[in-house]
C-alpha cells in the first residue's frame, strides 16, 4: 500500500520546469503536486559508482531538487564498465566532482551537494540529517551497517541495492513502516565468505536494472505513489531474466528497531563488526607480510620460494606475477592445497590486495609452514610499486 508522501510540494514550478517535466506533469499518479514534492525533496546518494552512477543520473532527470553525493574515491579506468556516470576524461578525477558535473549537465536546475569525503561515525549523522531520502549505492559490508543504523536512529527511509555478477537485490528499509536492514540480514557474513564485485565482477548493465530500481522506489517514496519495497526483498537474475520478491518482516527482536532494542546508538568500529578479515587470519598475517617491492627483491636474489596466487583463474588470466602459481583459495579452504605446496621452499602467498592471501596464510600456517608470508597489497601492489607497464583491475 501506499504511503504518505515523504516531502511537503514546492510552492511553484517554473515555466521552464513545466516544459522539462511536461511528461511528468501528464501522470495523473505524478502530476503538479508530485512533481512539485520531487522539487522539494533533499536526497543523499552515497557512493558515484556503480549504482550512484544510473541513480544520480535518473534522480537528477526526474527533478529532485536537491542531491547530495559522498563519494571518497577517484575515478579509475576500471570504472567505466559500469559507472556510466563518469568517462575516459575523469580518469584520476574526484568521483564526487565527477559525478557533480554529469547531474549539472543533465538537469542544471539541480542544487548539487558534495561531500568529498569517507563516510564515517563521526558524520553520518551531520550528513545524513540535512536530507529526505538515502540512496545506498555502496558496496562493503561495514558500510551498510552503518548506513542502516544511522537511518533508523535518525528515523529516515533509505533505499538499498546490492549488486554481485549476474545477481540484484533491492530493497526500502524504513523502520518507522517496516524492516531496517539489521531484520534481514542479524550479522554479516562470515569474513571471506562473500566476494566483493572487485573479486568476483559485475556485469555493467546490472548496475543500471539495479540502480534504476532504486531511483523508481525513491520517487514512490518522495511523491507517495504506489505501493514500495518496504517489508519486500527484490531479486533479479539476469541470466534468466527474472524477478522474484520475497517478503520480509519486522524482526520484534532486532538490535535495533525491535522492541527491545539493545544498539540505540552508532557502534565505534563498523570495519572490526563486519571483520574484513578473520582474527586468525590477522593474527597469521602479523608478522608475517611482506611487500611486493620486497617479493621482488626476494625473485631477484634466488632466494628458494614458492610464490601462490590465490585469486581466481579469470583474473590470473588478466595480469599476474611472474613465477607465480595459480591455486584459488577455495583449494585451501579444502585443503587440497596443501598437497600441492613445497615443502623445501618457502611460501609466499598473494591475491589481488591482501585479504584473501591472508585467509589462506592462516590455513597454510596451521598445516605446519611456520615460515609462510603473504604480500600485503597484492597484485595491485605490485602493479603500482614493481612493474607499471602490467594492467590492473
Amino acid at each position: 500500500m501506499s504511503l504518505p508522501p515523504l516531502v511537503e510540494p514546492a510552492t511553484e514550478l517554473t515555466v521552464d520546469e513545466v516544459r522539462r517535466y511536461s511528461r511528468h506533469l501528464i501522470i495523473p499518479d505524478v502530476g503538479m503536486a508530485g512533481q512539485k514534492r520531487l522539487k522539494n525533496a533533499k536526497v543523499l546518494c552515497v557512493g558515484a559508482g556503480g549504482l550512484g552512477s544510473p541513480a544520480l543520473l535518473y534522480l537528477a532527470a526526474a527533478g529532485v531538487g536537491t542531491l547530495g553525493i559522498i563519494d571518497f574515491d577517484v575515478v579509475d579506468e576500471s570504472n567505466l564498465q559500469r559507472q556510466v556516470i563518469h568517462g575516459q576524461s575523469d580518469v584520476g578525477r574526484l568521483k564526487a566532482e565527477s559525478a557533480a558535473a554529469s547531474v549539472r549537465e543533465i538537469n542544471p536546475l539541480v542544487e548539487v551537494v558534495i561531500h568529498n569525503a569517507t563516510l564515517t561515525t563521526e558524520n553520518v549523522m551531520e550528513i545524513f540529517s540535512a536530507y529526505d531520502l538515502i540512496v545506498d549505492g555502496t558496496d562493503n559490508f561495514a558500510t551498510r551497517y552503518m548506513v542502516n543504523d544511522a537511518a533508523v536512529l535518525l528515523g529516515k527511509p533509505y533505499v538499498w541495492g546490492s549488486i554481485y555478477r549476474f545477481d540484484g537485490q533491492a530493497s526500502v528499509f524504513w523502520a518507522e513502516h517496516g524492516p531496517c536492514y539489521r531484520c534481514l540480514y542479524p550479522e554479516p557474513p562470515p569474513p571471506g565468505m562473500v566476494p566483493s564485485c572487485a573479486e568476483g565482477g559485475v556485469l555493467g548493465v546490472l548496475c543500471a536494472s539495479i540502480g534504476s530500481i532504486q531511483v523508481n522506489e525513491a520517487i514512490k517514496l518522495l511523491t507517495g505513489i504506489g505501493d514500495p519495497l518496504v517489508g519486500r526483498l527484490m531479486i533479479y537474475d539476469a541470466l534468466e531474466m527474472k524477478y522474484r520478491d520475497v517478503k520480509v518482516r519486522k524482526d520484534p527482536e532486532c538490535v535495533l528497531c525491535g522492541k527491545n532494542p539493545t544498539v540505540t546508538e552508532l557502534l565505534e568500529d563498523y570495519e572490526a563488526f563486519c571483520g574484513a578479515i578473520s582474527d586468525e587470519a590477522a593474527q597469521a598475517a602479523s608478522g608475517s607480510t611482506i611487500t611486493a617491492q620486497e617479493l621482488k627483491s626476494m625473485m631477484d636474489k634466488g632466494d628458494n620460494i614458492y610464490v601462490v596466487d590465490v585469486r581466481e583463474i579469470n583474473e590470473y588470466e588478466i595480469v599476474s606475477i611472474p613465477g607465480a602459481t595459480l591455486i584459488p583459495k577455495g583449494e585451501f579452504l579444502n585443503g587440497s592445497a596443501l598437497e600441492k605446496l613445497p615443502q623445501d621452499r618457502r611460501i609466499v602467498l598473494h591475491c589481488k590486495s591482501g585479504a584473501r592471501s591472508a585467509e589462506a596464510l592462516a590455513i597454510v600456517k596451521n598445516a605446519g609452514f611456520s615460515d609462510a608470508v603473504h604480500v600485503g597489497g597484492g597484485v595491485l601492489s605490485w602493479v603500482k610499486t614493481v612493474d607499471p607497464s602490467l594492467p590492473s583491475y
